[in-house]
């Protein structure tokens, strides 16, 4: 569970870009999180994975039957509580010299001892727990490929698979789809949906026909503050409402990006 409470976030200038975003996110939820440029979806994502502190506010991440509130956290015991927290990025993060299989190991990284992780000392345990991880996400036969011959919906369910690797109790995507096709889009979606009945899920969309139709639950941030917390079932003309313009620019890329590929 992670429970999000009233976070702000100004600049030096003192100008509020956050305005008390507040939310809880339990396992079973995959949340969805909407709204136009500039509505402070990244930096809220940030916010919640420890790279960036809010001004003011609480996040609170529950596990081992304690209450941790990750803005208190830094330096070594910041890190050691983000190993907690599986990230999925916009721009995949893989090291594409390295094997598939390799990859996914190297999330847990963090947890391992410094000359093991010096020597990429993984245990057959561990490999083996990577190919699962591979395995649920229909790619355990590309473990020893080299992650460059990859396309980027494979590259994106490796990046997934390291995610779960980690053993997270609650799982961040960033924009996970936003650089792949419709086509790959859609299997990222399916592969994110069922982790959520182990831990929440929240991931930042730009396709918001996408977070409607595989996400249970929906927030949408406008000026920095929550605009809408519900269900995923939501109106073109809500859509409207919460992008203006926007949408039809939106709306326009992904019908150029559909043809682009006939």
């Amino acid at each position: 569970m992670i429970e999000v409470k009233n976070i702000t976030k100004s600049t030096k200038e003192g100008r509020q870009i956050l305005k008390g975003i507040s939310f809880k996110a339990n396992k079973g939820d995959f949340i969805g999180i909407l709204g136009a440029s500039g509505a402070g979806k990244t930096l809220t994502m940030r916010c919640l994975n420890g790279l960036t502190k809010p001004t003011t506010g609480k996040i609170l991440i529950n596990f081992d039957g304690k209450e941790h509130d990750i803005t208190k956290y830094k330096g070594k015991e910041l890190r050691k509580l983000r190993q907690k927290i599986g990230v999925v990025f916009q721009g995949f993060n893989l090291v594409k010299r390295l094997t598939v299989l390799d990859n996914v190991m190297i999330g847990k990284l963090g947890k391992i001892n410094q000359f093991r992780s010096l020597f990429k000392g993984f245990t057959d345990d561990e490999a083996e727990k990577a190919l699962e991880a591979l395995e649920r996400m229909k790619i355990e036969k590309l473990a020893g490929r080299k992650v460059a011959s990859l396309s980027g919906g494979e590259m994106q369910r490796v990046a997934i698979a390291r995610a779960i690797f980690q053993e997270p109790v609650i799982l961040l995507a960033d924009e996970p789809i936003a650089n792949l096709d419709p086509k790959n889009a859609k299997k990222i979606m399916k592969r994110l949906k069922p982790l959520s009945e182990e831990m929440p899920v929240i991931g930042v969309f730009h396709q918001p026909e996408m977070a409607a139709k595989y996400c249970n639950r929906i927030i949408v941030l406008k000026e920095g503050k929550v605009f809408y917390d519900g269900d995923a079932n939501i109106s073109e003309a809500f859509l409207e409402e919460i992008y203006g313009e926007e949408l039809q620019e939106i709306e326009n890329q992904t019908k150029e990006l559909a043809v682009s590929l006939i």
